[in-house]
């Protein structure tokens, strides 16, 4: 029987993890045989790894020190394929296939603009990874993009096309709907109370959420609203000093991660996607996918391609905070055409997904 391992760093909440713990969902639902090998057993989506999926702790103290423990996994158990994400766990699992000596097929994926993120990090192993991807990835089956426009931008960094394969993340699952329909115990989400503009990703400069900070302020002085940033990060501190300096805090709250972000995107009037770059955002996915009204900088790659230029959603250049203010104000005068915005999301299905993946994989039904 075919055997697919998913090769991660740990299950800490990350957009890629969550991807490809969908993936796994997928995977299993229909019969195939899923390992999820992680360095650490630990993490937020631990809980969502489905019962029929088994855990591999690979017990390394750092990514890279787990190597050796993972060149004797694939030995031992030689699996038809290995998916992994993310640029350093990406290389280990290149240099695990090539010590094991073993004919698994290895593909990457990749999430995120890698050369955006390497001009906006002071993360040494970011700003080094365009070369990396170009010395390494070569070896790989495929690589996996997320978007056209992270393709493109692998292209544009020196990867042959014919090696990329663009497959949008499987973001539309059953079990979306279904935690979307529970309750969100906060009062700003009662009957009767103003409309709540929401953001939700790591408190890092990637989501750039001090120009949605500084754009809701101007939104406050015209109406009543309230904004709400779901997500935990470095930036915390400078973002809660921001919205004081601002004047604004009784109608901003910063609750932390939430295990369950769907409610609060159904609930909610605007959903707001501020960031410098990404590789394709699920959570502006999961967004339309509630029928939720949606806003989005233009960054590269996916808002574009997710909203259809404009179409199921306004697009705002990066970094404009009255432009960014002036949608936001639009859209919550705009009648919601939920159906539509259900219908688009579709296009980023599990289904759909997983069968793409398995062609990749080399595991075709």
């Amino acid at each position: 029987m075919s055997s697919i391992t998913i090769f991660l760093t740990s299950l800490y909440g990350g957009g890629a993890e969550r991807v490809l713990v969908n993936l796994a969902r997928g995977f299993v639902e229909q019969g195939l045989s899923v390992d999820l090998v992680l360095v650490k057993v630990e993490g937020p989506y631990l809980s969502l790894v489905p019962p029929e999926v088994r855990i591999v702790d690979l017990k390394g103290k750092r990514l890279l020190s787990s190597l050796p423990a993972l060149v004797r996994y694939l030995k031992e158990n030689k699996p038809t394929a290995l998916l992994s994400a993310l640029e350093d766990t990406n290389i280990v699992a290149l240099l695990a296939r090539r010590l094991a000596g073993v004919s698994t097929r290895v593909v990457v994926s990749v999430h995120n603009t890698l050369s955006q993120e390497a001009q906006n990090s002071k993360q040494l192993k970011r700003r080094i990874a365009p070369y990396l991807v170009r010395w390494f990835y070569p070896m790989a089956d495929a690589v996996v993009s997320v978007s056209q426009g992270s393709a493109d931008d692998l292209v544009h960094l020196g990867l042959a096309k014919e090696q990329i394969k663009v497959i949008y993340n499987p973001v539309v699952t059953p079990d979306l709907f279904k935690k979307a329909s529970e309750l969100v115990e906060h009062p700003w989400f009662e009957p009767g109370q103003p409309p709540v503009i929401l953001g939700v990703g790591r408190l890092e400069k990637q989501k750039d959420f001090p120009s949605l900070i500084r754009a809701f302020a101007q939104v406050q002085q015209q109406r009543p609203a309230r904004l709400m940033i779901l997500g935990e990060g470095t930036e915390r501190s400078q973002l809660e000093a921001l919205v004081q300096e601002l004047g604004i805090a009784s109608n901003v709250a910063l609750p932390g991660f939430v295990a369950n972000p769907y409610a609060y995107m159904a609930s909610s009037a605007v959903f707001v996607l501020s960031s410098l770059y990404e590789g394709l955002p699920t959570v502006l996915i999961e967004a339309i996918a509630m029928g939720t009204r949606v806003v989005s900088t233009d960054c590269p790659s996916g808002p574009e391609e997710i909203l259809a230029n404009g179409k199921y959603g306004q697009l705002v250049s990066v970094g404009d905070v009255k432009g960014l203010a002036e949608a936001i104000a639009t859209t919550l005068d705009k009648p919601s055409d939920s159906e539509a915005l259900r219908l688009r999301a579709d296009e980023f299905s599990l289904e759909k997904s997983v069968a793409q993946y398995r062609h990749v994989l080399g595991i075709d039904s």
